[in-house]
């Protein structure tokens, strides 16, 4: 779980960078993808330690719940980008990815606390 919340942080960083630079750097709200890979990038460094995995996940789900939130508000909206009628197709398309990354992201991560805590202990 530690190398998927590392690779997802790294992911979201890459998206967050890619929109603010391919949007002309118009809007720093570009990269919000950004600002939420950066602590899961933390919340990764601090599972590296076997004492502190399980929190530090825990902290990285929560802060992958209230990204997906944040960014349903524009992925719902992939039908007026796929139809050209969106005001913003950019920020609708990166959001959408967002969300999508960080739902799997969620889903992976609770079915993984569920089964450490459901595991006896070493």
């Amino acid at each position: 779980m530690v190398r998927f919340t590392t690779a997802l942080g790294i992911a979201l960083v890459v998206l967050g960078v890619g929109a603010y630079v391919l949007t002309s750097a118009v809007s720093v709200t570009a990269l919000i993808p950004a600002f939420v890979g950066v602590p899961l990038l933390v919340c990764a460094a601090v599972a590296r330690s076997a004492s502190r995995r399980r929190a530090a996940l825990a902290v990285a789900v929560a802060i992958a719940v209230l990204g997906a939130l944040g960014s349903s508000m524009n992925a719902f909206r992939i039908g007026e980008a796929i139809a050209g009628t969106a005001q913003r197709p950019s920020a609708v398309w990166v959001s959408a990815i967002m969300f999508v990354l960080l739902v799997a992201y969620v889903v992976v991560g609770v079915r993984a606390l569920l089964r450490s805590r459901s595991a006896p202990a070493a």
